[in-house]
């Protein structure tokens, strides 16, 4: 009879990091796909970026020559010593106080939500004032720029596809159209489609006789007096969404990933919308994010050109009006509107792109 030999422990070892993967597609089971450190980062960037947005916002217009209550007083000359002392300790620019104090103030405010009021609005608030300005810009330039970003961006992935065929034609003629002066290309469109055709109005939001309300005469008003600023707004800048995609394609169809898939025999629509498209398209979010302050900014050029009111209007006249609550209230919301679509861009990089997330695999 044979003696049985003891079995020996087989040790495991580790999976290979090589066979298992390293990129966020084959994370380890159990293990949330949510970049939270990669988020984490990114959301102490932004805050800090906030601080000195904010900071920077409330010295900057205190560093330029005179005041908004300087200004009231060159147009209204009746106006006593006593009540200018008090316009300038309702604006938040009392000398008696020192700019530390006149800063930590500003805090606290602005955290209640309160910007201040509006000198050359009768002393309405700011954020009244801001309020009704802000839908008009996000209406029309915002809906402009999110049309044009999507024609510019899915034109430019086919043109890149199709490279060498007669479409690539689309590409100096929108990037030549891009670079004609918007207010030479407002003032055209203004001279050919409103005063010969007479198919758009001049300028203004809406007709006279019609006041704000949620109406379908309204409605059709500011679709009629809004098409044509849009229309040169989705012209004037659809040639760089459309050169930017297509450039990106070409670089990502010399990817090797691109000809396995073709050699797999799958369908050319998959190729490209599933692989090159949505590798090209990348670069295009972010930029995106950064039109954002355009689209709340606003193009002061565009709404002097048609008369319409909005947000850059606002910032011109108080600019040139010294309107400290003003400038700031303005340049608050489009500091927060460009960090919040940063951070949204972020985070639709980092889930359509792997590689942003392998500090969590």
């Amino acid at each position: 009879m044979t003696a049985v030999e003891p079995q020996l422990p087989v040790e495991t070892s580790a999976p290979d990091a090589l066979e298992v993967g390293t990129t966020a597609t084959t994370t380890v089971k159990g293990r949330s796909r949510v970049p939270w450190r990669f988020l984490g980062s990114r959301a102490l960037f932004y805050l800090f970026t906030l601080w000195a947005a904010i900071t920077i916002n409330f010295f900057l217009p205190r560093f330029m020559k005179g005041d908004a209550v300087d200004q009231y007083l060159a147009r209204n000359r009746n106006v006593t010593p006593e009540a200018a002392d008090a316009l300038r300790a309702l604006l938040g620019i009392d000398t008696d106080k020192s700019m530390w104090q006149q800063y930590l103030d500003y805090w606290g405010l602005m955290l209640r939500g309160d910007l201040g009021v509006s000198l050359l609005h009768g002393l309405r608030p700011v954020t009244e004032v801001i309020s009704q300005a802000l839908p008009w810009t996000v209406g029309l330039v915002g809906f402009a720029t999110i049309i044009s970003f999507l024609i510019g961006t899915i034109g430019g992935a086919v043109i890149g596809w199709r490279r060498g065929s007669r479409s690539e034609i689309m590409i100096p003629i929108t990037t030549f159209l891009s670079t004609i002066p918007y207010f030479w290309l407002g003032l055209l469109a203004i001279a050919l489609f409103s005063v010969n055709l007479k198919w758009f109005p001049i300028g203004k939001a809406y007709g006279v006789g019609y006041s704000p309300e949620f109406s379908p005469e309204f409605i059709g008003q500011v679709i009629h007096h809004g098409t044509l600023p849009a229309v040169t707004i989705i012209i004037a800048s659809l040639g760089g969404w459309m050169l930017g995609m297509r450039n990106m394609m070409l670089t990502v169809l010399d990817e090797d990933y691109i000809t396995v898939a073709q050699a797999k025999g799958l369908p050319n629509s998959r190729v490209l919308w599933r692989y090159a498209a949505r590798n090209a398209v990348l670069p295009q979010i972010q930029s995106f994010a950064l039109s954002i302050g355009f689209i709340v900014g606003g193009t002061i050029v565009m709404e002097m050109v048609f008369s319409y009111p909005g947000v850059g209007k606002l910032l011109l006249d108080a600019t040139n009006g010294k309107d400290y609550a003003l400038m700031q209230g303005v340049f608050l919301v489009i500091t927060l509107s460009v960090l919040v679509a940063n951070i949204l861009a972020d985070i639709a990089y980092a889930f359509l792109d792997p590689r942003t997330r392998q500090t969590e695999a």
